[in-house]
Order: C-alpha cells, then structure tokens, then sequence
C-alpha cells in the first residue's frame, strides 16, 4: 500500500477534512498545557486505514473578538511525552462548523499506536489522545475490536466505557482493542428536560440538553435544525466515561435511527405518531453527525475541507416512489444523499468490515399500515402471525407474484396493504448492489457485515399454549408468532437474497453484528426456521445496549400482575425480582417458561423445550447491558459478551463497576457448504434464563 500527497488530498477532501502529513520525528516546538475545560468534548479518532487517521476536538472560541475562524496545532508523535513528534500542521475551527476540527493523518505506519493533541494559538491544550492504525492487508496477526449500540445519556450512565478502558489497560498487547465499532444511537435525538421528567422507570433524567427551535413531542424535545442536533452531541459528549474511550481507540461509527429520528425512514421525521416531510431535518442531523463523529463518510455539498456546507432542500410531501420503496422527490434524494456512509474497510488479512446504513434508503415499515390495527391481541404481548408477516414483507413478489387478498388474524381480515407495494428492503437497490459486490470481491479471513439492524428470528409457539389461559385462543393454523416487525428479524425476503449469494458464491467466515434491540443474541443466519428449511450459512450477534432502556426493563415496569401470559415473560418468586422468563420464551418456546414459572426447576423446563422453535439461537438475554468483543484468526471467530448490572446511576469505581457474566462464543472457520457452529461458555457470572 502506498499513497502519494496528491492522492492524499484528493482523499480528504472527499469527506471534508484538514491535512497533515508524517515527516521525520523530533521534539515537540509546542508550549503545550492541559486546559480540558477549553476542549469540552475531549478529543477523538476515527476510521483509522493502514496509513491513515482521522483526528477530531472542539475548540469553541468566545473571546469577545467575533472572530469565526480560529486556528489549532495538531501534533501526532509516536510516544506519549511528544519528544518524537511525526506529524505537525495548522488546522481551522470555525462557528460554521461549531468549532469541531477534522484532520486526516496521512503517512502513517500501519499497526502502529500513536499520541495527539491539539493546542491553540495561546498554548492552552486538549488532552492527549490516543490511536491506532490498520494493519497492512496481508498482516497476518489476530484482529481484536468492540462492538457497540445504543448510549442513552438522558436516563442511564456509561459505566460500560470504563469497565472496557480498564480491562483493555490491563489485557496483553495481543489482545488489547484495535478499535471500537459503534452501531448507532450514538445520540438520542429525543430528549426529556428533567423538570418535566424526573423519572422514567426506576431511573433518573439526566440533563443532557436544551433543543432550540425543537418540537414537544410529549414529554419529548424533538431538534428541526442542526443547531438542535448540535446541542444534543455536545450534551453527549460531556460524558466523562464516553470521552475516555474516545481518547483511547479510534471508532468506526454508523448511525442507526436516533440520530435522526426515532421512527422516521428516508428523510421523513416521525414524531408522535406523526409522520411528516423532514428533508430539512435530515440534512441538519447530517450535518451535526459529520462534525461530531471523524469518519471517511462522503459528504456531497461542497468542497470545503472545513465545514459541511447543507444542500438547500424545502420540506415537501413525497408522493412518488421507484420501484424499490425509494422516494424519487428531488428533495429527498438530495436530503437522504447528503452523506453517505455505507463503507468497506480491510483491517489486516482476516478482516473485511462492511458497514451499511439501515434507515436513509429503506421502503416504508409494512407491518406500520394503519390497517392491520384492527388485528391482533393484545393478551399477547406483539405477536403475530408469522405467516402473515411474511406476506406483508414480500410485498407485490410473494408467493411467486400471487400474494394474498387479505391479511388475517383468526376471523379477522384486512385487505392486503402491500399487495401492490415491492418487497420491503432496509438498505435500497443502490446500497445493496454495492454491499453483495464488496462482499463477492472480499478475500478477507472474516467478512463482518457492521448492521445497526438485529438479523435474529423473534418468535415464539403461542399454537402449544394450554386452552383457557387467554380470553381469545391463538388463532387456530396459524403457528409461530413473530414477535414485532422493524428489523432484519422480519425482513424475510432482503435477508434470504443476501444469504443466498453467501451460498451461491461458496463465500464463508461471514458474521454479522448489530445493535438497536438493547439485548444480547447469538446464533446462526438462516432465511427459514421450522417447518421451513433450518440452512445457517453464517454467524449474527446483537450486542446490548450500552445504557439504554431495554425490553425486560419495560416488562418488569409495565407488564400487569395478572395478565394472563405474564408467565412468558417473567416468572415471580415470592420475596425476590421477577425472573426474566422472556429470553426462556425465545429459546425454548411456552411450555418451558409456563413449567419454570411454576416449579422454578430449570432443568425440567428445559426438558420441556421446543427443538423446532430457535434453532438459530444459542443465546438471548433481553435484559442486558453492556459491549461486544470480537476476535478473529485464522482459523477461528470469538465473540464475548461482556454484560454489567443496569447502568442507572454512575459507578464510583475505576472498573466501571461489577460484571454479571462474561459469556464467549468461539466459530471455527467453516469450509463452503459447511454450517457453522457455535460454542458458548460462561466464563464469569450467571446468565440466569439467557441459555
């Protein structure tokens, strides 16, 4: 690999971002001294190649002087004093970027640690940063990075970060983090003011910020401008424990949702309930992830290396769609296209990432239709049809072009509102085709698929529930229960495409990991489960959140004593917390939660379980919290879900707090044609009903 200063340029400026380049080492010229106070969001890496680094701060100048433009001093050097400086250039803060510096170091060494800094014109200095570059693509050495989601600072706290810096302080240089991958909900762009809110479940709210020029969305602030985004990032960003981990690894980062909007899809906003156009929103909330989180994502505006320079757009009603769900309004394609983040990058010989973007090119939620509110139960608790799911998500194409009339629910019917509608896809035709090409031409150890979205069946065998425990009986022939719509989980037909090309062309060590679903999971990909064909033809994993609220959380708060399938989902012992009978449910079906519900014998529950029901699952527990490991070899895939208490209030220790279990589950490298298998062990603490 080599790169030459003009190629270098022409890199950088396609994602915006000041230049430095490596020359001979030296001491620092710098007055450098610490003023953290000066630099309130730290300092930050990301996206780091094998001779490369993007480095962030925010130095924001009130100085009296109405200067917008200030510069800064970055220096890289190879040791923590700075007496071997590589690297030193001038690089601009200004208001049109809320004074956040993007600086790409070219002529980097590949594996290699290094120091920075930045100092302004006066000698008051950032803290020191810390990061590390890729390994060259044929290096044959173990790759070890974090996996991430979904950091909710408005009702929770970071204790994860620490626990994560504090091991990785301590572990062997060959196992320490190359880099942390986060899979979104960096921010929650709804926001609840403390005075209105005090609390939500048994946890506090937390002041995170005052969104100008928002929207009240009941007891939510909503942000309509960049100004709104920004001040949420800066909120976030005050976090001790997230500046830390930002100071010591680069991050690679995608957003999910929240860093738009909760519900919204394209560039519509949702709020409320209410879906409006939100073009102007969704290049604000571009704009403030582009100076907040240092990426190689592509902005398309202008050529500034300075500033994001947002697309004018007007908010307007999208009324046409392709043919692939994809709203072809000028505004919105230029909204949607404002950055780009969909990205591949080779970290070493045994690892591709392909990071994609699950939300600005996806068709609208077909399980949303206002229609299929007249079907259901609420007795139990989500689930649907799975069937009928699978109708809704294939659209115009199932059943070979002949999808049904109606949508039922036992007598219940509704006319089909995706009859005419294409298949549901979450990443868009363009997307797509640029995903399965990279994942064809990869000649990595380790195709990793970074996806915000879960890929893992959630269902359940309501058709073994004894008569007479609901009011309404599951509806006679219709089988197994999906369990909520909204992810790859329910995205059937997408899904069985891309693990089809994965068998067609012979491809293997492929994994996914993902976030959004604020539990732990992990099993096999497989298009179809029982009484479909159970063919797995790589690994998935879903990493917990690291703060936010998650579902057993919600049951434990909101599921009433007496209703009648509370028992699926928690189980009460008199004199002690309801056990989390919910992951039981997924794993191993109704009979096993209602036996363990009323004789707590797990192994006689478990004696009870339904083979056909998960067999793409080897664990589940959706009261978790915490982070991902991943280490990949030659020769073998190791996942460890490292999960700590309810991260509610800050942990006073310098560990981040205790753990409660430390799980691993290690792949050996399948042959084409081969399934993968999963081992998992427990190395530390109990996983109670995950298993």
């Amino acid at each position: 690999m080599k790169i030459n200063r003009r190629s270098f340029l022409k890199t950088a400026a396609a994602f915006g971002a000041s230049l430095a380049w490596v020359g001979p080492a030296r001491g620092s010229r710098i007055n450098w001294h610490e003023r953290r106070d000066l630099y309130p969001q730290g300092v930050a890496s990301g996206d780091p190649d094998a001779l490369s680094v993007i480095l962030w701060t925010r130095r924001p100048f009130g100085d009296g002087t109405n200067a917008t433009r200030h510069l800064l001093t970055v220096e890289v050097a190879e040791d923590e004093a700075f007496r071997r400086v590589i690297a030193h250039a001038q690089t601009p803060v200004s208001s049109a970027a809320d004074w956040t510096a993007r600086v790409l170091i070219g002529g980097l060494k590949p594996a290699r640690t290094y120091w920075y800094r930045f100092t302004d014109a006066d000698g008051t200095g950032s803290r020191i940063g810390r990061t590390i570059t890729a390994p060259l693509p044929n290096d044959p050495r173990t790759v070890n990075f974090a996996f991430v989601s979904c950091q909710d600072v408005n009702e929770g706290k970071l204790n994860a970060y620490r626990r994560m810096v504090y091991e990785d302080e301590r572990a062997p240089a060959a196992e320490q983090l190359g880099f942390v991958l986060h899979l979104g909900d960096f921010i929650y762009e709804v926001v609840e003011y403390p005075e209105e809110v005090k609390t939500r479940y048994d946890r506090t709210i937390y002041e995170v910020a005052r969104i100008p020029d928002g929207l009240k969305a009941g007891n939510f602030h909503v942000p309509l401008t960049v100004d709104g985004y920004r001040a949420i990032y800066k909120g976030y960003l005050a976090d001790p424990d997230l500046q830390d981990a930002r100071a010591r690894w680069p991050f690679v980062a995608m957003w999910d949702n929240h860093e738009f909007s909760w519900q919204g899809w394209q560039s519509i906003q949702k709020a409320a309930g209410k879906a409006r156009p939100g073009q102007s929103i969704k290049v604000a909330a571009n704009q403030a992830w582009w100076e907040y989180l240092p990426s190689r994502c592509k902005k398309v505006s202008g050529p500034s290396l300075e500033s994001f320079d947002p697309p004018a757009v007007t908010n307007v009603a999208i009324e046409k769609w392709d043919q692939n769900g994809l709203g072809d309004e000028p505004n919105n394609l230029t909204a949607i296209n404002s950055l780009i983040g969909y990205r591949s990058y080779r970290y070493g010989k045994h690892l591709d990432l392909i990071i994609t973007d699950q939300h600005s090119y996806r068709s609208a939620d077909p399980f949303t239709d206002p229609s299929l509110d007249k079907l259901g139960n609420d007795e139990f608790q989500g689930m649907f049809p799975e069937a009928e799911f699978r109708a809704l998500d294939g659209g115009r194409d199932f059943n070979g072009g002949n999808p049904p009339a109606e949508i039922c629910y036992g007598e219940t019917r509704v006319p089909n509102p995706q009859r005419n509608a294409p298949p549901q896809t979450l990443i868009g035709a363009e997307q797509k085709a640029w995903f399965k090409e990279t994942l064809k031409r990869s000649t990595a150890t380790w195709k990793i698929w970074g996806n915000s979205l879960g890929a893992l069946d959630r269902r359940a065998d309501p058709q073994n529930l004894p008569p007479g425990l609901t009011k309404e009986p599951w509806p006679k022939d219709s089988g197994y229960a999906s369990i909520y719509g909204g992810d790859y989980g329910t995205a059937y037909a997408e899904r069985a495409e891309i693990y089809n090309l994965v068998r067609d062309a012979k491809i293997t060590g492929f994994a996914i990991v993902s976030g959004d679903r604020h539990a732990f999971w992990a099993g096999y990909a497989t298009a179809e489960l029982p009484p479909g064909k159970f063919d797995p033809v790589d690994l998935s994993f879903v990493g917990a959140s690291l703060s936010s609220a998650g579902p057993m959380e919600a049951l434990e708060h909101n599921l009433k004593k007496d209703a009648p399938l509370r028992a699926l989902f928690l189980a009460d012992k008199a004199g002690a917390k309801p056990e989390w009978t919910y992951n039981m449910l997924l794993k191993h079906g109704v009979r096993s939660c209602l036996e363990y519900a009323k004789s707590f014998d797990l192994k006689r529950a478990r004696s009870l379980s339904n083979p056909d029901l998960a067999p793409h699952l080897e664990f589940v527990d959706l009261g978790g919290h915490g982070y991902a490991k991943v280490r990949l070899s030659a020769r073998e895939m190791r996942t460890e879900f490292v999960c700590i208490p309810r991260p509610i209030v800050s942990s006073g220790r310098p560990d981040g707090g205790p753990i409660r279990y430390r799980v691993v589950h290690t792949a050996a490298l399948w042959k084409s044609g081969e399934r993968p298998q999963l081992r998992t062990s427990v190395l530390e603490g109990d996983v109670e009903l995950a298993m």
